[in-house]
């Protein structure tokens, strides 16, 4: 889907007009969403990525960019893993190992996880700590990321994101 900027339009009344389509199915509109979401639930979403390197990435994402540990394992199943969260712990990440390896495919430099980050002083202070732990910027693949942020990666090569703003306009 592309998305355009319409003047005077905020955000909510733009999702509630645009449909998301894939095929022949249409998937909710995020205000759709919003609607559902006030009887169901509080929505949690983790992301869960294995990894042969799980010491490096977890004092990538816990030490240099801060956030905290909501759970781990050790020795389940052949897997040990870390859960780090956001501070409503409404979305997760997960990292695993298993025991007898797990290889992944190489990311691609446009596999992102990005972060936004409205608050100048977080901003600075998130990008100030990765780089005092070691980690320098790179060139985004996509040039939009120059403008307002600054794109790492983590010891499995995979990019991390860091916005200075806010995802949708309100």
């Amino acid at each position: 889907m592309t998305a355009r900027k319409e003047s005077g339009m905020n955000r909510r009344h733009f999702l509630k007009t645009t449909a998301l389509t894939s095929g022949t199915s249409t998937f909710l509109s995020a205000a759709s969403a919003e609607d559902s979401a006030r009887s169901q639930p509080k929505l949690q979403i983790r992301v869960a990525r294995p990894t042969d390197k799980l010491t490096e990435v977890t004092r990538f994402y816990c030490d240099a960019l801060g956030l905290p540990v909501i759970g781990h394992f050790e020795n389940h199943a052949g897997y040990t893993g870390i859960m780090l969260g956001m501070p409503d712990e409404r979305f997760h990440l997960e990292f695993t190992h298993n025991d007898s390896g797990s290889p992944c495919p190489a990311p691609t430099k446009d596999n992102l996880l990005v972060f936004y980050m409205p608050n100048i002083q977080e901003y600075l202070d998130a990008v100030n700590r990765l780089e005092r732990n070691g980690h320098t910027a790179v060139e985004p693949e996509n040039p939009y990321w120059k403008a307002h942020s600054k794109t790492f990666e983590d010891p499995d090569g995979w990019r991390v994101v860091l916005y200075h703003g806010e995802a949708f306009e309100r």
